[in-house]
């Protein structure tokens, strides 16, 4: 369901993008996401558009090394906390638009980034037909999902979405010349505290309780993704 925007609202991040903080603070430390991204093209020096970018939290990131970093997010809450994070980077803007419709001139970006956020399959296709628009010859858009096959945090989203057909979405992508790597990273925090308040924002309550009690000592656990990427 939409909200009267037509924006699909998120529900954890929207609603509690505090905690939301803390879930990205855990979210693969060691960096394998990104670094298997450079592998297949390195942003420094170039353009970078991070797709759903919420409160901003990898724009700084980019910025280290890119030559500017555009964040897009729909959600004006959510896109005010990332042009407030950004406000003293020169070479970072916040744009508050949606990923099917960017304001920005043709052949604008080199490299494309939305990590758990809108790409999600079928349902997608405006956004992808944007991602054509804006994207220039040579650079490289990267999709980041989860990988519902495999990993203990697989498990949970299976459990949790049992009619979520992971073989249904990797045929779109593939259709569509789209690229796999399959990556394992850690979902860690510094508190059983903070573990306990992100996974109440991802799952329902009797989800979210069941994965607690399975695991009453954790503070974190191995987490499967799949990492989408196509060269333009």
């Amino acid at each position: 369901m939409s909200d009267d925007s037509g924006i699909i609202p998120s529900p954890n991040i929207w609603k509690t993008p505090d905690v939301y903080e803390i879930e990205n603070r855990g979210v693969d430390r060691d960096h394998v996401i990104e670094d298997a991204m450079r592998s297949v093209l390195d942003w420094a020096g170039l353009d970078v558009v991070d797709i759903g970018c919420g409160t901003g939290f990898h724009l700084p990131y980019f910025a280290t090394t890119a030559r500017s970093v555009t964040g897009v997010e729909p959600h004006p809450p959510l896109a005010a906390i990332a042009a407030q994070r950004i406000s003293d980077m020169p070479s970072v803007s916040v744009r508050e638009e949606g990923a099917a419709e960017i304001g920005v001139p043709d052949a604008s970006f080199d490299v494309a980034h939305a990590r758990w956020s809108y790409f999600f399959g079928p349902g997608s296709e405006p956004g992808l037909a944007e991602l054509d628009r804006v994207m220039r010859p040579g650079g490289a858009a990267f999709v980041i999902d989860n990988d519902a096959t495999r990993s203990t945090f697989g498990t949970w989203f299976r459990r949790a979405l049992p009619s979520y057909d992971p073989r249904a979405v990797e045929r779109f992508w593939e259709r569509r010349g789209w690229q796999r790597e399959r990556l394992t990273i850690r979902w860690d925090f510094d508190s059983r505290q903070d573990f306990e308040a992100v996974v109440g924002i991802e799952f329902a309550p009797e989800h979210a309780d069941l994965i607690l009690a399975e695991h009453p000592d954790a503070t974190g656990v191995d987490y499967a993704v799949n990492l989408w990427h196509r060269r333009f």
